[in-house]
């Protein structure tokens, strides 16, 4: 009974990620034909007031920007459907060749800082709230605090300052970490090397966020009338806090989490910039700036699957740590 009432959830959130697909299809489409810019513009800019406007309406056409909208639009969608998002406005290349290797570099990223936040936050969580109002608590809170009052940049450039003063005491030259994205399958620890620093400063912004997310969940659940039946009852506060509280007090900081991760795969413009990572935020800020609609799309729509598919997995883990859940 307990297995179908799960699959019956699953199945119902499921479909729900169609509707929200199709709605961000439409509303990027759109409203790319809304804002201002213009591609041909931005391509022929050098040449100023001596440009023919033969030259633009023959741009428009090769890209096909002279279609109707619902042509367009059906092109599009038939693009997305396909996973075929045709070719950069820009550069003239597939978008698929232009997204692997960023979309390698944000995604493995992501899931660094994800892993990050995870093994800074919770521990500092449940340890300020079985600590509450000791100076292990204050000290946890101030760092939390930090971590949210810290410019992500300003942190980056710390740690790339403090890596060339480091390496140049010890090693005699200075090193910084390598620019160029290679796979952790083809060489590892140069992998490490590189996505390490930014993982770290974007992790502990956001372990900041976590950890204050966990110690009121925590200190929450922790009040609750079962809690005080289960010491009554004289169970040890580890089999309380293993078995009764941490589970309950998990859902909020599963969907601080889920909203993270969806952030880090296309929100992290200012870490990439400053430790120069060629990932899908920085692909997304310059083809706004070249007013490349079909990679703008592109990008949307990789960002709004992978958000919907991590809210998937968070629902699912909801319907895991509170069985009530499936029932709904």
């Amino acid at each position: 009974m307990g297995f179908l009432l799960l699959r019956q959830y699953t199945a119902k959130r499921v479909l729900l990620m169609i509707p929200t697909l199709l709605g961000a299809g439409v509303l990027i489409f759109f409203l790319m034909r809304v804002i201002p810019g213009d591609i041909c513009l931005a391509r022929w800019v050098d040449y100023g007031t001596d440009l023919d406007p033969a030259l633009l309406e023959l741009c428009r056409d090769r890209l096909g920007l002279n279609e109707p909208l619902h042509i367009q639009f059906w092109h599009f969608m038939r693009g997305v459907l396909s996973f075929d998002f045709g070719v950069s406005m820009w550069t003239g290349r597939p978008i698929i060749q232009e997204l692997e290797l960023r979309f390698a570099l944000s995604l493995q990223l992501a899931v660094m800082a994800t892993v990050v936040t995870l093994l800074i936050a919770v521990p500092l969580g449940i340890v300020a709230a079985l600590r509450q109002n000791t100076w292990v608590d204050y000290l946890v809170r101030t760092v939390a605090i930090a971590g949210v009052a810290m410019p992500s940049f300003w942190l980056g450039i710390l740690i790339i300052l403090g890596l060339l003063i480091l390496s140049q005491a010890w090693l005699g030259e200075p090193w910084m970490p390598p620019i160029y994205y290679v796979s952790p399958f083809e060489n590892f620890w140069g992998n490490m090397s590189q996505l390490i620093w930014p993982a770290l400063v974007a992790g502990y912004r956001y372990a900041a966020v976590v950890t204050r997310m966990t110690r009121s969940a925590l200190l929450e659940v922790l009040r609750e009338d079962y809690i005080r039946t289960a010491r009554s009852r004289g169970l040890t506060e580890k089999i309380i806090l293993n078995r009764h509280a941490l589970r309950n007090s998990f859902l909020p900081v599963i969907t601080i989490i889920g909203i993270e991760f969806s952030f880090f795969m296309g929100g992290l413009v200012v870490t990439e910039q400053v430790f120069n990572l060629n990932g899908l935020g920085r692909l997304l800020v310059d083809s706004v700036l070249y007013a490349d609609y079909n990679m703008i799309q592109a990008l949307v729509m990789i960002v709004v699957a992978v958000s919907v598919l991590v809210n998937l997995l968070v629902d699912l883990s909801y319907a895991w740590l509170d069985p009530r859940i499936r029932y709904s």
